[in-house]
């Protein structure tokens, strides 16, 4: 059994403003799509200052589409009952599925206004993305979020007393999606997409990868408390979320196969 390490939750305090470990992971993911993005910019035929407008893009698509997610996913009660809940953005917290909504339709408005086919533009995109989801799952963890169930692994954690848990070990869940969303899937989905594929490839492995990983994960994951599992007294909200980013995933890749590889503006590779 392991001990929760005691991290400040709070990375900066400047008087009455403070900066918090999960805001920074955002700028950390951002920064890192941002860098790796200039290195295949050639790619597309996009300029450095282009993948500079597309990292905006999706930053707003995150933000937005990640508050409004989980707004209707989590806690469409609240919402309901006062509208303006949705802009108390340290109430409640964002929703993947939601963020991955929003950035879609950024792809979208970007993909047109550049002329880009937009599978062409979610499969630039797809590789670029894991570093984020793993750096949120670690600002989950600092931030004394997202616990798992009751477990005797050896590496279980008693989870600080201000969550509202008894003192059972529990899973680090937060740090297996960070091992599964961020490390794993970055370094598939960078190494197949070292190459011309066919169109369509990328994204659809995206989400079949972390599909399935989500959902595994879920399985040893609380579920939200208000919540509570929503089917079968197994399934929870994720899992249920997920689903449709499986089969889309899946659909996704058998269209893919039958297409020409997409070589884009060039064949270079990086």
């Amino acid at each position: 059994m392991l001990q929760y390490p005691q991290i400040d939750p709070v990375a900066i305090s400047l008087g009455p403003v403070q900066i918090h470990w999960y805001g920074l992971m955002y700028v950390v993911g951002l920064a890192a799509a941002w860098w790796l993005g200039r290195r295949r910019a050639h790619r597309l035929g996009l300029s450095h200052d282009d993948i500079g407008d597309l990292i905006f893009y999706a930053a707003v698509g995150i933000i937005l589409g990640g508050r409004l997610g989980y707004a209707l996913f989590y806690g469409l009660e609240q919402l309901l009952a006062n509208p303006l809940w949705l802009f108390r953005v340290w109430d409640g917290g964002m929703s993947f599925h939601g963020g991955l909504a929003g950035v879609l339709i950024a792809a979208l408005l970007f993909a047109r206004k550049h002329r880009l086919a937009f599978f062409q533009l979610t499969d630039f995109i797809a590789p670029l993305v894991p570093i984020g989801l793993g750096a949120g799952r670690l600002g989950n963890f600092i931030n004394h979020e997202l616990p798992g169930r009751i477990s005797d692994v050896p590496w279980a954690m008693v989870f600080p007393p201000m969550m509202g848990l008894g003192p059972e070990p529990r899973h680090p869940s937060a740090l297996y999606e960070f091992a599964l969303e961020g490390v794993v899937l970055f370094v598939m989905l960078w190494w197949l997409s070292r190459r011309p594929r066919q169109r369509g490839l990328i994204s659809g492995l995206f989400l079949v990868l972390y599909g399935a990983f989500r959902f595994t994960v879920e399985f040893v994951r609380l579920p939200d408390p208000h919540l509570g599992f929503v089917a079968f007294g197994w399934l929870t909200m994720g899992q249920l979320l997920t689903l449709p980013m499986l089969i889309a995933g899946l659909a996704l890749v058998v269209w893919s196969m039958r297409q020409p590889v997409d070589r884009g503006k060039t064949a270079a590779a990086s």
